[in-house]
């Protein structure tokens, strides 16, 4: 591991510590994920005994599948957030757990920060048993449009376009390969939309900060803020409100949805085993069409 590494993991664990005491002032966007999971956890009619919450904070969505009497183990990067759940500390990329521990893993709003993802999520398959359920939600990529455009707006009112002001982000398709990519099976990726509004860009701010999803590329150490900057950012803001004086913000909530391999599942059929070409069958139906 590099030390930017090491750094950008320290700092995120810091992050989440310093947004743990307030953090249900700022909860909104991982209380839309927690009700995005549980929504879709419910149309899935097997029973679970044992899960994983991989990035807790608050532990709403561990109390919540706890009171579904499955058995719940919390975990999250942050000390605090993990001792306030009763859960492990650890990375989401570093878990501690042997394979095989849980039948169900599930993951609000911390994925999208996580220093290797791929690794992340085939950890996560690892820690599953067979026909175990992996659902996860984070802010993807098309999140926050009208703080984008005003932050390169300042920049450039200051001097030029500034990088890594924001730390990568994943979208619906890219969800999809990673999923396959870590070995999961039957996935399936989609979004949501949330538009919130704001009357400055400070609130929205906070909000970030106070739900720890702030920039995690601190290591490349982009110029911070100063009086000037932060004048021209909220001009550039304000100037995208809606005649209400509100700016409109937009996330996208992208969820996954993932099984681990297991015996019972549907196969595809073996290659070659079909008994009608997909040329005769395309000759049929148009022979059967009619003008």
């Amino acid at each position: 591991m590099s030390v930017p590494e090491i750094f950008d993991r320290a700092l995120r664990r810091l992050r989440r510590d310093r947004a743990e005491p307030g953090f249900a002032d700022h909860a909104f966007l991982r209380d839309a994920i927690v009700d995005g999971l549980l929504d879709r956890l419910s149309i899935v009619t097997r029973p679970f005994a044992r899960a994983l919450d991989l990035g807790c904070a608050d532990g709403s969505l561990t109390r919540a599948l706890q009171a579904r009497g499955i058995e719940m183990v919390a975990c999250d990067a942050g000390a605090r957030f993990a001792a306030a759940a009763g859960g492990v500390q650890a990375d989401e990329d570093a878990l501690p757990f042997e394979p095989a521990s849980f039948d169900l893993i599930v993951s609000a709003g911390a994925l999208d920060a996580v220093n290797d993802l791929p690794g992340a999520l085939i950890q996560c398959r690892r820690a599953l048993r067979p026909d175990g359920l992996f659902l996860a939600g984070f802010v993807g990529a098309g999140s926050l449009p009208k703080l984008r455009a005003a932050v390169s707006a300042a920049d450039e009112a200051m001097g030029g376009a500034v990088p890594a002001r924001f730390h990568p982000a994943v979208d619906v398709r890219s969800s999809g390969d990673l999923l396959a990519r870590a070995g999961f099976v039957l996935t399936v990726a989609d979004a949501e939309p949330l538009d919130v509004g704001y009357a400055h860009v400070f609130r929205l701010i906070s909000d970030l900060r106070g739900m720890a999803a702030t920039n995690q590329l601190a290591h490349q150490g982009p110029p911070r803020f100063g009086r000037a900057r932060t004048a021209a950012l909220a001009d550039a803001f304000a100037n995208q409100a809606d005649a209400d004086g509100r700016v409109r913000e937009h996330f996208e909530l992208v969820f996954m949805t993932g099984w681990a391999p297991g015996p019972d599942q549907p196969q595809p059929a073996r290659r070659g085993s079909a008994k009608t070409s997909l040329a005769q069958a395309l000759r049929d139906t148009g022979a059967n069409s009619s003008d």
